[in-house]
This record gives C-alpha cells, sequence and structure tokens, in this order.
C-alpha cells in the first residue's frame, strides 16, 4: 500500500485510489486471515474492493461496510456469472457495481456462463433503473468490443487479456510473445493448469482459459498428475510456453502488438468514440 501511495503520490489521509479484487474461496480456506487480509485495504482507505469466486461473499460485503472508515466509502464491485447471482448482489448484498463475466473471459470463470452480450442482456433487463452500474467481461480487447457493450446498456467494460500485452504487466517476453502468436482457437477452458500449479480448492464449475499447450494436452491425455507437475515446475524455470500457462480470453487473436497500458487506454478510447459516432450516424 506505501509503494501504490508513493506512486500516486496520495496523502495518507486522503482515499486510496485504486480497487483490490479478492478471490472469495481463498478468504474461506481455513487458516488463512481473511478479515486482516481484508483491512488491509480498508484501513488504507481503498476506493473499491471486487469479490468473486466464493461460497459466503455475503459475509465479506457485511465485514467490509462494518469497517470502512466512512460508510459506502469503498465501493463493492461483484463478479457474477448469471442472472441469478446478480440478483442476489444486488437486492441481497446491495453490491454497488455487479461485473457480469461471460464465458470468453480468460483466467478463471463459470464452465457454464452463458456469452457475454446474452449474459450482459439477460442481466440488464432484470436490473431495475435505478440499480448499480453493470460491466461486461469476457474475450474484450478493441473499442469495437466496449462499444457494443455500451450500446447495449452496460456502464462500462473490463479488459484483462489486453493488458498483458502491456510491459507493466508481469508476464514474461516469451508468455507476451505466445499472446500475440495465438490464434481465437488456441483459447480453451481447462482445469489442466490448477492441477498442473496445485491451485485447488475453486468453487464447483469453476475452470481457467488459457492458451493450449502440452500441459493440455498431457493433461486431456489421463497423464500421472506428479508427472504433470513436474514437467510444470521446469518449464517454470526455463520460461516455456509450452508448458506453463498463459491465461488469454477469447479475444487473443485480435491483440498482434506490445504496448504501453496508457496507449492501449487511448487506443481503445479513439476506437470506442468512432464506433459509436459509425453508429449514431446510422439514425440520421
Amino acid at each position: 500500500m506505501d509503494t501504490a501511495r508513493s506512486l500516486l503520490q496520495a496523502n495518507p489521509q486522503t482515499p486510496l485510489p485504486i480497487g483490490i479484487g479478492y478471490l472469495g474461496w481463498r478468504l474461506e480456506t481455513p487458516n488463512i486471515p481473511a478479515q486482516e487480509l481484508l483491512s488491509v485495504a480498508l484501513a488504507n482507505n481503498v476506493q473499491a474492493v471486487w469479490l468473486s469466486f466464493g461460497a459466503n461473499l455475503q459475509r465479506w460485503i457485511k465485514y467490509i461496510r462494518e469497517t470502512e472508515r466512512k460508510p459506502g466509502a469503498t465501493k463493492i464491485f461483484v463478479q457474477v456469472t448469471s442472472v441469478e447471482d446478480a440478483l442476489v448482489a444486488v437486492n441481497d448484498w446491495k453490491a454497488d457495481v455487479i461485473v457480469a463475466q461471460g464465458i470468453e473471459a480468460g483466467g478463471h470463470g463459470s464452465s457454464t456462463a452463458p456469452p457475454l452480450l446474452t449474459l450482459l442482456s439477460e442481466i440488464l433487463s432484470i436490473i431495475p433503473k435505478d440499480g448499480p452500474p453493470v460491466l461486461g467481461a469476457g474475450g474484450l480487447v478493441n473499442g469495437g468490443h466496449i462499444a457494443s457493450l455500451l450500446a447495449l446498456g452496460a456502464s462500462g467494460a473490463v479488459l484483462g487479456t489486453r493488458f498483458l500485452l502491456s510491459p507493466e504487466s508481469l508476464y514474461s517476453d516469451s508468455q507476451r510473445q505466445a499472446l500475440i502468436s495465438a490464434r481465437t482457437a488456441s483459447s480453451i477452458r481447462t482445469m489442466a493448469f490448477d492441477q498442473a500449479r496445485n491451485t485447488l480448492g475453486w468453487p464447483l464449475g469453476i475452470d481457467g482459459r488459457g492458451l493450449r499447450n502440452s500441459t493440455v494436452v498431457d493433461f486431456e491425455n489421463g497423464d500421472d498428475i506428479a508427472d504433470l507437475r513436474e514437467k510444470y515446475m521446469e518449464g517454470v524455470k526455463a520460461d516455456d510456453t509450452d508448458r506453463i500457462v498463459t491465461w488469454a480470453g477469447t479475444g487473443v487473436g485480435l491483440m498482434n502488438k506490445i504496448q504501453p497500458a496508457k496507449e492501449i487506454v487511448g487506443e481503445i478510447h479513439d476506437e470506442c468514440v468512432a464506433h459509436l459516432r459509425a453508429a449514431a450516424s446510422l439514425l440520421e
């Protein structure tokens, strides 16, 4: 937190203009100091907390509301993958922002989630007009994608894979090159990487979307898990993208260059505005 304040030149007494995400199932894992982890963020007056993939997210929302310095100061984002979850997040949990994650999303998500456009449309149709903002996530990489969500009525969009190509991301150069070389069909849903990394504990129905490689092939062929993990660790040491995970959503085939995050944001903005103006011209 001190590093974030220093980089953002934020006064210790003012809100820290960042958001922090928590995996609900990790907070719920025995011997994990969940309240302490949340308290660090709240003590630093972060502006948002993002919650996902938990069996008892209501517990953490209640804790945030009771612990935050000023009531309502910390905006709570809740990620959902179904209309049913969205209704609970809005009506029961009083979430400040709903993030609708479609099956196209890279990284972890629901293996049974609808495509984003369908999920978003369904959620928007049942959310009251005075309800919380709804953001769309999953497979989004360019301004045209953002414009389509705004046209549907979304308040915004969430992008992940596109920013993995920025120098600011923690991906290696090999992983960035793998993303640039990938096609849309290279992105698949699997539990292979969680088995290989031994990162198990995700709720039922949650898996990961990444680039298909030898780890996935061996897992699908039923290879011994111990061997799979040994090969994965060797791949980590060698930075071998044919073994290690490279998370990627379905929009990966549309990405072809490495750019600073600032340039990515600027390019997406310009593309989005151009698409919205083009669509508006059809009404003239």
